[in-house]
C-alpha cells in the first residue's frame, strides 16, 4: 500500500474488478491470477478471449496466463524495476507518453526521464534477460493503448525492493494517462479475503483507520476523542520486526490473530526461537494452528459463517456477512473476544452487535461514512462513500489524486538481497497453488483440495534436473543458509532455467525454513520470491 499512497495518496486498488473485462490492454505482473485470483482470472481470460483484450504478461514462470498473453516478458527474478523503467524509457524516448496528462495531473516527470534514460532495451536486457525487440513491442502496445489496466500482487510486493516496484506500475500507469479512467489503473489483487478490509480499519503500524497517520495529531485528537483514550503518536512494529524484538527481550508478550507465522514468516528457525523467548504467546484462531500448538493461551474464534459483520474485498467494496450457523464449543467472533479481554483489563468495550461497531466506524472513517448495514443488505458499496446519498465510487482519481497531483518516483535498479553463487547456485521463488491457501489452516483440513493436492513440490527445470540426475517424483533436499527442507520434484519448464518454485502450505515441508528475512525498507515485507539455495537427492 505505501507505493500507492505515495504516488497517488490512497493504496486501495483503483478500479473495479468488472472493468478488467471491458479495457483494452492488461498489463499482469507478478500474478498468478488464475490460480491464486481465480474470479479475476476468470475475468481477464474473458476479457481476451470474448472482447479482444489486450494481454501482457510479466512474470519468470510460465503461469496459465502466459497461454492467453500477446506478448510475455520473462524477467530475471528480482529485476522488476529495471523491466519497468525499460518500458518507460522506450516510451518517453519514441514520444508515447500522455504529454498533457503529464503536465497537468502529475508532478516529478524530469526527475523521472533523467532516471530512466540509461536503461535502454539493450541495458534492461542485460540486467533482466527480456530481449530488447520484446521490451519494445510491449511498451508500445501498453502506450498505444486507450485505456490499460495494470494487476500485481505478491509476486511484485514480496521483494527488498517492493516498495519500488509498485511506484513503478504507477509511473508507468500516469505516464500514459491511465489513472481516473474506467477501465485503467493500477490494480494491486489483496492476497487474502479481507485484507483490504483490515487496513481500512487501522491493521496496519502506522495508520489509524482510514489510513490517517499515527503520527498526525489531529488524526490522533479525533480517536481519543471517539474512543475517550490517549493514543500514542509513534508507529508500531510490523511482524518480523515484532519477532526481533521478542527476541531482544523489548517484546515480551505478542497476541497472534488469524495468522500462523510458524509456517508463513521467512526463516522458520528464527521466528519459533524468538516466539519461545516470549513470556506469553497468546494466538486466537478457528483451528489449532502450528502457532497454536505453541501458545501460552489459545482462544477459540468463530469462523466466517459463524458471524454477523462486513468484509472489504480487493476492489473497496464493503459487503456483508451473515451468521449462518452456531460457533462450536466456547467459539466467540474475533471482536467479542477483542472487547472481553478489554474490558477486563479496565478499558470497557460495550458493543452488543458487529452493527453497532460499524456504526462506529462510519463516524470516524471518512471513506465509510455513507455506509450502512441498511445500504449493503443486499449488495455492497466501494468507498469512498461520504454521504448517504452517495453511490460509491467505481474508480478513484478522476479528477485529481487523492494527493492532488500525481507524484511520478525517480527509482534505481537494486539486486535482490541474495543471489546465486557457486555454494548455492539456485533462486529460489515462492507462491500458492490453486488447490491450497496460505497456511493450509482451512484447506488442508478439507478432502477435496487435499487429494488434488497432497504434498508439497519442487518446480525443477529440466536441464537443471538432468545436471544433477533428478527424476521426476524423486526425493530431493533443498538448502539454503537457514535451513533445509525435502520434498518430491516436479519437472518441468514453469519454471526458468536456474530457479526453484516450491508452495508455503504444507507446514510438514515449511519451505520458509528457507526464506530470507531481508526486508523492504519502507513496505517492511519480507524478500519471499528471491533467495539463494542448493540442490541435491535426498
Amino acid at each position: 500500500m505505501a507505493g500507492l499512497a505515495a504516488a497517488f495518496g490512497s493504496g486501495a486498488m483503483t478500479n473495479s474488478i468488472d472493468e478488467l473485462e471491458f479495457t483494452d490492454l492488461i498489463l499482469a505482473t507478478g500474478t498468478n491470477t488464475t490460480e491464486n485470483h481465480p474470479v479475476i482470472g476468470t475475468k481477464v481470460k474473458r476479457a481476451v478471449r470474448q472482447h479482444g483484450t489486450k494481454l501482457i504478461v510479466i512474470d519468470p514462470r510460465e503461469i496459465d496466463l502466459v497461454k492467453f498473453a500477446d506478448i510475455w516478458l520473462r524477467q530475471k527474478p528480482g529485476t522488476d524495476v529495471a523491466v519497468f523503467n525499460g518500458l518507460m524509457n522506450v516510451i518517453i524516448e519514441e514520444g508515447l507518453y500522455a504529454k498533457e496528462y503529464v503536465a497537468e495531473r502529475t508532478e516529478g516527470f524530469d526527475a523521472l526521464k533523467a532516471t530512466v534514460a540509461k536503461y535502454t532495451p539493450d541495458y534492461v536486457e542485460k540486467i533482466s534477460g527480456v530481449g530488447a525487440e520484446d521490451l519494445k513491442k510491449a511498451a508500445r502496445m501498453y502506450a498505444k493503448a486507450n485505456r490499460a489496466s495494470i494487476i500485481y500482487a505478491m509476486g511484485i510486493t514480496q521483494h527488498i525492493t517492493g516498495t519500488d516496484n509498485v511506484k513503478s506500475t504507477a509511473n508507468l500507469a500516469m505516464l500514459c494517462g491511465n489513472m481516473g479512467i474506467e477501465g485503467g489503473g493500477v490494480n494491486p489483487l489483496r492476497g487474502q479475503n479481507n485484507v483490504q478490509g483490515a487496513c481500512d480499519m487501522g491493521a496496519l503500524p502506522n495508520v489509524l483507520p482510514a489510513y490517517q497517520q499515527v503520527a498526525n495529531e489531529d488524526a490522533r485528537k479525533k480517536f481519543e476523542a471517539a474512543w475517550k483514550a490517549t493514543l500514542s503518536g509513534k508507529p508500531g512494529l510490523t511482524i518480523i520486526e515484532m519477532m526481533n524484538a521478542a527476541g531482544r527481550g523489548d517484546i515480551k508478550a505478542i497476541y497472534v490473530m488469524g495468522e500462523n507465522p510458524l509456517v508463513s514468516d521467512p526463516d522458520l528457525h528464527h521466528v519459533k526461537a524468538e516466539l519461545q523467548k516470549l513470556d506469553l504467546l497468546i494466538v486466537q484462531d478457528i483451528f489449532l494452528t502450528e502457532t497454536a500448538q505453541i501458545a501460552d493461551v489459545v482462544l477459540p474464534s468463530a469462523a466466517f459463517a459463524e458471524k454477523d459483520g462486513t468484509f472489504s474485498n480487493t476492489e473497496r467494496r464493503v459487503q456483508r456477512i451473515r451468521k449462518a450457523v452456531n460457533a462450536p464449543g466456547e467459539a466467540k467472533p474475533d471482536w467479542e473476544i477483542i472487547a472481553g479481554i478489554s474490558s477486563k483489563m479496565g478499558y470497557p468495550m460495550n458493543y452488543g452487535t458487529a452493527k453497532e461497531i460499524f456504526e462506529e466506524i462510519t463516524k470516524v472513517t471518512p471513506s465509510y461514512a455513507g455506509i450502512s448495514y441498511e445500504r449493503i443488505e443486499k449488495e455492497g458499496i466501494q468507498w469512498p462513500c461520504p454521504t448517504p446519498e452517495h453511490q460509491g465510487t467505481k474508480f478513484l482519481h478522476k479528477d485529481k489524486f487523492s494527493r492532488g497531483l500525481g507524484l511520478f518516483h525517480a527509482i534505481e535498479y537494486i539486486p535482490p538481497a541474495e543471489l546465486p553463487d557457486k555454494e548455492y547456485p539456485f533462486i529460489l521463488s515462492t507462491g500458492r497453488v490453486l488447490y491450497h491457501y496460505h497456511t493450509g489452516t482451512m484447506t488442508r483440513r478439507t478432502k477435496g483440495p487435499s487429494e488434488r493436492y497432497p504434498e508439497s513440490l519442487v518446480e525443477i527445470h529440466p536441464v537443471d534436473a538432468a545436471k544433477f540426475k533428478i527424476n521426476d517424483g524423486q526425493m530431493v533436499k533443498v538448502k539454503s543458509r537457514r535451513g533445509a527442507v525435502e520434498a518430491k520434484a516436479h519437472i518441468t519448464g514453469k519454471s526458468p532455467q536456474g530457479t526453484i518454485f516450491m508452495n508455503f502450505h504444507f507446514a510438514e515441508t515449511a519451505v520458509n525454513l528457507l526464506t530470507n528475512p531481508a526486508l523492504d525498507p519502507i513496505g517492511k515485507i519480507p524478500e519471499y520470491k528471491v533467495c539463494a539455495v542448493k540442490l541435491e537427492a535426498a
